[in-house]
C-alpha cells in the first residue's frame, strides 16, 4: 500500500511517499519559494536519483498537480491510483481534535475554522486537503493533528492565569505545536533506549527556524513551551516567543501602530534571531557574522540559548523523576553542534556533560553525552512524515486507531 505525507506550509509543500506496513520510503521531494515564479521543486527517489528544477508555480493546486505529474514521469510509480492514502499534517486540532482522524467534508470545515489558532498554517492545509480530493479522489485522506500529542496535559500547566471564563467559553489555553515531531522523537528515543514508551521520560528540543520544548513523563506531554499559537515560548527565527502582554499596547501607541494585525506581523516575521540580529533569521548566517564581530549576531545567539536552557531548567524541576534523556532534533538541534555544547555548558552544574568529539554529529542518531553525565543526552533527527505515514495506514487500514 503506498502512502503519501505532505507537510505543508505558508511557501512551502514537502512530499513523502511510503511503502505500507513496510515502513520503506519511495521519494520524497518538496517545493520552496511556492507562490513566486522562481519556486524550486526537489525529487529524491530509486538509487539516489535526483530531480531538481525551478519554475513557476504560483498556486497550491498547480504545485500538487506537478508532484503528481512527476511521480509517473520519473518513474517512481506507475499509476496515481496506486496512491491509497494521503496524511496531512495540521498544526492545531483544538480541543476538538485529540487523535488522528479519517477526513470529511466536517472535518476540513473545522480544520480551517482552527484557523484563528494557527492563522499561518490550517487554512493553507484545509485547501490542500481539497485539492487532493480533487485530484486523488480515490485516496483516503488522515488528519494528523500536531495538537494533539498535548491532549495529555494537566490543565495546571495549559491553562492560563486569567479569567476562567476565557476558556470555558472561548477556549483559551495552551495548545502546543510540533507534537508530531516531540511524539516520533518519544518512540524513537525509547527504542534507542530499550525502554517502553509508557516508562520514558524525556525533554525533547525541537530547535528549528520554529522551535519548542516538550517535557515528557511516562511516554506523555506533562508541558510545552509553545502556548495558545506557535508564536509562544522560546525566541525563533523570526517569532519572538514570550513577552510581557504589556508591551502590545505600548509599542501600538509608541510606533504608530494601529492594527493588531500589524503588529502580529512584527511577532511573528520580524522578530526573533531575525529581529535582534539585524541579519537573518538563520543560525548559519549568524554564526558568520558574530564570527567577523558582529555584536548583534552575537547577542542574538546568546538570547536563544539563554532562552533554551530556561525551559530545560523549569522542566527537570517539573518532572518527578530524572529524565531518562535530553533529545536535540530538528534543524539547528541536528545539525549545530555549537549550540548543543553552549546548551551543555550552561546546564554543566546540573551535571549534564557533552563529549566534544561525540558532538561533532550532525543528523543522525548518537548519544553525545559522556559516559559520566548524570543525564543522557542525544541528538534524534526528526521524521514528521514518518509519523504522519504511521497513523495514516493504521486509520486506513481499518484495524487499529491512531494514537
Amino acid at each position: 500500500m503506498l502512502i503519501m505525507a505532505i507537510n505543508a506550509g505558508s511557501s512551502s509543500l514537502k512530499w513523502q511517499i511510503y511503502q505500507m506496513p513496510q515502513e520503506q520510503q519511495i521519494a520524497h521531494g518538496q517545493i520552496e519559494r511556492l507562490g513566486s515564479q522562481n519556486a524550486v521543486f526537489t525529487a529524491q527517489y530509486g538509487q539516489g536519483q535526483t530531480f531538481e528544477k525551478q519554475e513557476a508555480i504560483t498556486t497550491q493546486e498547480l504545485a500538487v498537480t506537478l508532484i503528481l505529474t512527476r511521480l509517473k514521469s520519473l518513474g517512481i510509480i506507475d499509476r496515481l491510483e496506486d496512491i491509497q492514502g494521503i496524511g496531512h499534517r495540521i498544526v492545531s486540532g483544538g480541543e476538538l481534535f485529540k487523535k488522528s482522524t479519517t477526513i470529511s467534508p466536517y472535518t476540513t470545515q473545522k480544520i480551517e475554522h482552527l484557523g484563528e489558532l494557527a492563522p499561518l498554517h490550517n487554512p493553507t492545509e484545509a485547501y490542500y486537503i481539497q485539492v487532493f480530493a480533487k485530484l486523488l479522489p480515490q485516496a483516503k485522506q488522515v488528519a494528523v493533528f500536531d495538537t494533539s500529542f498535548y491532549a495529555t496535559m494537566p490543565a495546571v500547566n495549559y491553562l492560563y492565569p486569567i479569567d476562567l471564563k476565557y476558556y470555558q467559553r472561548d477556549h483559551v489555553r495552551k495548545y502546543g505545536a510540533h507534537g508530531t515531531s516531540h511524539r516520533y522523537i518519544m518512540k524513537r528515543t525509547a527504542q534507542l533506549l530499550h525502554k517502553p514508551v509508557e516508562q520514558v521520560n524525556l525533554i525533547t528540543l525541537h530547535i528549528g527556524s520554529g522551535a519548542s520544548i516538550t517535557a515528557i513523563e511516562q511516554g506523555q506531554a506533562l508541558d510545552t513551551s509553545m502556548g495558545f499559537t506557535p508564536l509562544a515560548g522560546l525566541m525563533m527565527g523570526t517569532r519572538s516567543g514570550n513577552l510581557d502582554p504589556s508591551i502590545l499596547p505600548y509599542l501600538m501607541e509608541k510606533e504608530g501602530i494601529f492594527k493588531i494585525a500589524d503588529l502580529m506581523k512584527i511577532l511573528n516575521h520580524k522578530s526573533g534571531l531575525l529581529g535582534v540580529s539585524g541579519v537573518s533569521n538563520d543560525k548559519r548566517d549568524l554564526d558568520e557574522a558574530a564570527a567577523a564581530g558582529n555584536k548583534r549576531a552575537q547577542l542574538a545567539q546568546d538570547m536563544f540559548v539563554n532562552r533554551i536552557v530556561k525551559y530545560v531548567g523549569s522542566y527537570l524541576a517539573l518532572l518527578k523523576e530524572q529524565p531518562d534523556a535530553l533529545v536535540f532534533t530538528a534543524g539547528i538541534g541536528e545539525n549545530d553542534p555549537d549550540l548543543r555544547w553552549a546548551v551543555g555548558q550552561q546546564l554543566a552544574h546540573l551535571g549534564v556533560h557533552i563529549d566534544p568529539v561525540k558532538n561533532q554529529v550532525r543528523g543522525q542518531e548518537a548519544r553525545i553525552s559522556t559516559p559520566d553525565s548524570k543525564i543522557a543526552v542525544w541528538v534524534v533527527p526528526t521524521n514528521e512524515e514518518l509519523m504522519i505515514v504511521r497513523d495514516t495506514y493504521e486509520l486506513i487500514d481499518n484495524k487499529k486507531t491512531a494514537l
